[in-house]
C-alpha cells in the first residue's frame, strides 16, 4: 500500500539551489526509545526516517541536498552514501559537511556558507521535521522566509505571531498554550545573512529570527499541510503508525 502510494506522487518543478539539512543534534529527548541511531536514522517501517524525508524533499524539485552533520555523522554518511550510490539519492547533487564541534542551527549554517562559499539563497531544513509540502512555497517568498504550520496546542513549540504574513513576534514554550501559528522547520534564507559570523556557536531561532524581525523583514509563509515533530518518543510513534497505516488520515 505505502509503495503504491509513494510511487503515484506528483513531481514539483525542479529547484536548482541547495537545500541544506540540520542533522547534527543529539536528539537527546528521543533516546529513550531511539538510543542505537541518531535520530535522523530512527526506524520507520524497516526504513529511517531521513529516507522519508528525502523522499518527500525529491518529489517537490529538490535536487542538491547538503546535509549538516555532527553528532554521529559517520552513521548518517553511510545511510546516504548507499543510497547515493543504488538508492533514492542518484539523481541528486549531495554533500555532507561536518562540524568540529556543535555550532547550534545558526553556527552549521553560517559554518556551511563559509566551508563550501555558498552564494544567493538557499532552502535550510530540520532532519527530524516532516512537512507534507510547502518547499515551493517557501522558495517562492522572497527571503529571509520561515515556514508556519497550525497546531492546537503550541506549549511543546513556542508560538510566530504573524500578521500580514510578516513575523512580529515569537512566544517562548513557557508563555505559549492553546492553538498557534509554529516554526515548521523550513527557512529560504540569504548567504549575505552568515557572512559576519564570528566561529561561535549560535541559534536562528533565538538570535537570527529574532533580529529580521526586529528589522520589520522576516516574511511568514502559513501552511496548510502534514506536519509532525518526531523530537519526541509520542510524536515519533505517531509518525510510525501514520506511514504503516498507509498515510490514509492526516497526522
Amino acid at each position: 500500500m505505502l509503495q503504491l502510494i509513494l510511487s503515484m506522487k506528483v513531481h514539483d518543478p525542479v529547484i536548482d539551489r541547495p537545500l541544506l539539512i540540520l542533522a547534527g543534534g543529539f536528539g537527546t529527548r528521543l533516546r529513550s526509545v531511539v538510543s542505537e541511531v541518531p535520530k535522523p536514522l530512527a526506524p520507520v517501517r524497516q526504513k529511517p526516517f531521513l529516507y522519508y524525508l528525502v523522499e518527500q524533499w525529491m518529489a517537490q524539485g529538490v535536487r542538491s541536498l547538503t546535509f549538516l552533520l555532527h553528532h554521529e555523522a559517520e552513521r548518517i554518511e553511510d545511510f546516504l552514501d548507499s543510497e547515493k550510490r543504488e538508492g533514492i539519492l542518484k539523481e541528486c547533487e549531495l554533500r555532507t559537511l561536518t562540524e568540529p564541534q556543535p555550532l547550534g542551527t545558526g553556527g552549521a549554517v553560517a559554518f556551511a556558507v563559509r566551508q563550501l562559499a555558498l552564494d544567493g539563497s538557499f532552502l535550510i531544513a530540520n532532519a527530524d521535521t516532516w512537512l507534507e509540502s510547502g518547499i515551493h512555497q517557501v522558495w517562492d517568498t522572497p527571503q529571509p522566509a520561515l515556514a508556519v504550520v497550525r497546531v492546537e496546542n503550541s506549549e511543546r513549540y513556542g508560538a510566530v505571531q504573524i500578521q500580514q504574513n510578516k513575523v512580529f513576534d515569537f512566544k517562548e514554550k513557557q508563555q505559549s498554550a492553546g492553538p498557534a501559528w509554529i516554526n515548521a522547520g523550513l527557512y529560504h534564507l540569504h548567504a549575505d545573512l552568515f557572512h559576519d559570523w564570528n566561529g561561535r556557536p549560535f541559534s536562528l531561532e533565538q538570535e537570527l529570527f529574532p533580529r529580521l524581525v526586529s528589522e520589520d523583514s522576516l516574511r511568514a509563509v502559513p501552511l496548510k499541510t502534514d506536519f509532525i515533530d518526531i523530537g519526541v518518543p509520542t510524536d515519533y510513534f505517531r509518525f510510525c503508525r501514520w506511514i504503516e497505516s498507509g498515510k490514509r488520515d492526516t497526522l
